[in-house]
């Protein structure tokens, strides 16, 4: 299928990769191009967001790359008007930004928690502060954030801060369905499960004693036998964005394998 968000243009927080290879963002702002859409790619690390657009521009489509720090309102602000001035409207709003901070209340510092606070639904605030305003003129809007699996379930890994801001997002995401339900804006979440992106050898590897354990761990963790790749995520998120889900509003889609219908896995 092709050109499902022909005429649309989709901003996408955190378009960058960490590493070599696909990130869930990256792999989001460009399976939105592919389907049609115009894309601002926004990452803190500007050559992250280059890449991302640059990419897609070598594919045929549209996009621009803009640097800015979702943790600091002016920073979203002027990034989202940096899209309404190149492509004239919004109408998908992605926010693919988080970090992990591993530590129960006992290991975690106020700054950690703080800082998780910060990025991983402070994000979802300021990018949905500074876009809605453009979606309730046009009259709609499609809304995709990226949860975690974590959100409701124990994932196997001491983060505390993590598991509590991804469910802060789930609800953080109901709750715009449905204020903004009547305005033709629909809102809805992904929860990735054990994905393998570039993040987690940055963020994850240290809880094994070696990259091969963590992954095969990870492949086994799942009942499909395997992790997940960005492209699973992008694909949902597509849908999501698409007039194929012009009926789904207010959902925390699962995309893990089965995992969240499994037994959890404590280590």
């Amino acid at each position: 299928m092709a050109n499902r968000l022909k005429g649309r243009t989709a901003i996408v927080f955190g378009a960058g990769s960490s590493g070599a290879g696909w990130g869930n963002g990256k792999a989001a702002a460009v399976a939105y191009a592919r389907e049609g859409a115009q894309v601002c790619c926004v990452d803190l690390v500007e050559a992250a967001a280059r890449e991302t657009a640059h990419t897609i521009e070598e594919e045929g489509g549209t996009a621009i790359a803009v640097a800015a720090d979702v943790t600091d309102t002016a920073s979203v602000e002027d990034s989202v008007a940096n899209a309404v001035a190149r492509f004239g409207h919004l109408d998908i709003l992605h926010n693919n930004v988080g970090v992990t901070h591993m530590g129960g209340p006992v290991e975690l510092s106020d700054a950690q928690f703080a800082a998780s606070l910060d990025l991983n639904i402070g994000s979802v605030y300021r990018s949905a502060k500074a876009v809605l305003p453009h979606m309730l003129l046009q009259g709609g809007g499609a809304i995709i954030n990226i949860s975690s699996l974590a959100a409701v379930r124990w994932t196997g890994y001491p983060y505390f801060a993590y598991y509590a801001t991804k469910a802060a997002v789930n609800q953080a995401t109901v709750a715009l369905a449905m204020q903004y339900a009547r305005n033709g804006i629909r809102a809805n979440c992904i929860m990735p499960g054990l994905i393998d992106t570039p993040l987690i050898y940055k963020q994850i590897s240290d809880q094994y004693t070696s990259v091969d354990e963590m992954v095969a761990a990870r492949n086994a963790a799942v009942p499909m036998g395997r992790m997940g790749t960005a492209w699973d995520i992008a694909n949902a998120a597509v849908f999501l964005a698409s007039d194929e889900a012009k009926f789904v509003t207010g959902v925390c889609l699962p995309v893990d394998g089965g995992q969240s219908c499994a037994v959890a896995e404590f280590r």
